[in-house]
């Protein structure tokens, strides 16, 4: 079930939200949290429910170990590699397998068969939140919450699919709350305002720009320079509209149940440093990345050599992490590398400003989502080399005749283009316009320019995201 589709947005959450509170209305509140699990395994067991088994058992296992640590403190190291084990085991088997068997094929020269394993949604999400969990329970940071307080924190079905990646010290005591168990008109206006700004920037931003960069990378057989620079720019914006959209979306949904889902962008493409573009970009996974991963190998607490070295580690991870592929892997050993450059070039005093330093980064970031999104190396190369070598010609058009026919006029990708560049850069963030959210007029008018989105969810489409 998509938050960009009818039934999720006119029957699914009315109906959650109704009875939720309803529930709680007749202080039935266990009722009411188990209520809200259900309707969560319900919204992930609509996309396959071949795989609702495997997010229990991976619940179940790791609230067992959880609660384990505490009875059995001497036993808490082991229990915690082992709950790290079956966490990885689990994601490794489903989202790795087939590549580990595709390079051995290669390296090795065998024939072994590939298991075609389809990957469980929001597997990569829930594993890191939960291996999160393990963690903090192993430092004795978490308290003993019984299993329906924990399955809320997972399943919690605005953030399951594709995050944020969220803290249980952040979500767990609002659930808690007696005064989160009553509606809050506030965040009810608040909630429907934020979640149709996401709407707006999937349904009508992300999606335009998804059929050119489809079209680039996908079809087309040979770009020229300016088709290349049109389809790495379309995914870049694809991508960050889509992504953000989500996250808004997530925001504005927990808001109806009067739970605040943390940050996950803020501005990103205006950063002036690959290390600020990453607080800004997918902030609860660079969270995680620095907390679990980064300081745990040691931090910048062992030298400058060991420094760059656990920072370009770290993220090669996560983009091991998004996904089975060499591809991935390179595009985290380019933002790694980035990081370890970045990093010398401070200690070192150098310092860039303004628009060459914003120019050089997001031009970075640009052409490293070209390896993000292409399917292979050859489809990467292709629309590099059209970037960078390809022929210079004129088009006749820059119309795209799907979207004329939806507006019965022409549309042009370079208007398309330097409008999200002005979004992006000029105007305010949703994050900033929450700040500023009053429940008056012009809020709310601006609340339904962005809903009508709704008139465009017959092209539905998947979030990015879900393949991760």
């Amino acid at each position: 079930m998509l938050f960009n589709s009818y039934e999720f947005i006119f029957f699914f959450l009315p109906f959650s939200f109704f009875v939720y509170f309803y529930l709680n209305q007749k202080h039935w509140t266990i009722a009411g949290q188990a209520f809200l699990v259900f309707a969560s395994l319900f919204f992930y067991a609509w996309w396959n429910i071949i795989y609702l088994p495997l997010i229990i058992l991976s619940m179940t296992v790791n609230y067992t170990i959880a609660k384990k640590m505490i009875v059995y403190e001497e036993k808490s190291k082991m229990l915690l590699i082992w709950g790290i084990v079956f966490n990885l085991s689990l994601l490794g088997y489903f989202k790795y397998m087939d590549f580990f068997i595709l390079n051995t094929n290669r390296v090795l020269d065998t024939e072994i068969p590939m298991m075609d394993l389809a990957l469980p949604l929001a597997i990569s999400f829930y594993t890191f939140q939960q291996i999160a969990y393990l963690v903090d329970s192993y430092r004795k940071q978490t308290k003993a919450y019984s299993f329906l307080n924990y399955a809320v924190f997972v399943t919690f079905f605005p953030q399951l699919i594709a995050g944020p990646i969220v803290h249980h010290a952040e979500m767990m005591p609002q659930f808690a709350k007696l005064r989160n168990k009553v509606k809050n008109y506030y965040n009810i206006a608040l909630g429907l305002f934020i979640f149709s700004i996401g709407l707006f920037k999937k349904v009508m931003i992300a999606d335009t720009f998804a059929i050119w960069a489809t079209e680039g990378f996908d079809i087309a057989e040979s770009l020229t320079m300016l088709d290349a620079w049109v389809t790495s720019l379309s995914y870049t914006f694809q991508l960050y509209f889509d992504f953000s959209g989500y996250t808004d979306m997530a925001i504005g949904i927990a808001l109806l149940f009067n739970i605040k889902i943390p940050m996950n962008f803020f501005s990103p493409y205006k950063a002036r440093n690959i290390q600020d573009f990453w607080r800004r970009w997918h902030i609860t996974l660079s969270r995680f990345l620095k907390d679990y991963i980064y300081i745990p190998l040691g931090g910048n607490r062992k030298g400058s050599i060991r420094t760059y070295t656990n920072l370009f580690t770290t993220f090669v991870l996560g983009g091991i992490w998004h996904g089975a592929g060499w591809t991935f892997v390179f595009w985290g050993m380019l933002h790694g590398g980035a990081l370890v450059i970045h990093r010398l070039w401070s200690q070192l005093g150098f310092k860039m400003y303004g628009f060459i330093a914003w120019f050089i980064t997001f031009n970075f970031i640009n052409i490293a989502w070209v390896f993000f999104r292409a399917n292979d190396f050859a489809s990467a190369i292709k629309v590099l080399k059209g970037m960078f070598l390809g022929e210079w010609v004129m088009p006749v058009s820059w119309t795209l005749s799907e979207w004329s026919k939806i507006f019965a006029n022409e549309t042009y990708v370079f208007a398309w283009i330097i409008g999200a560049f002005i979004m992006v850069l000029a105007l305010p963030n949703s994050m900033q316009l929450k700040e500023k959210f009053k429940p008056n007029g012009f809020f709310m008018l601006f609340t339904l320019l962005c809903f009508s989105a709704i008139f465009m969810l017959y092209r539905k489409s998947e979030f990015i995201y879900f393949n991760f």
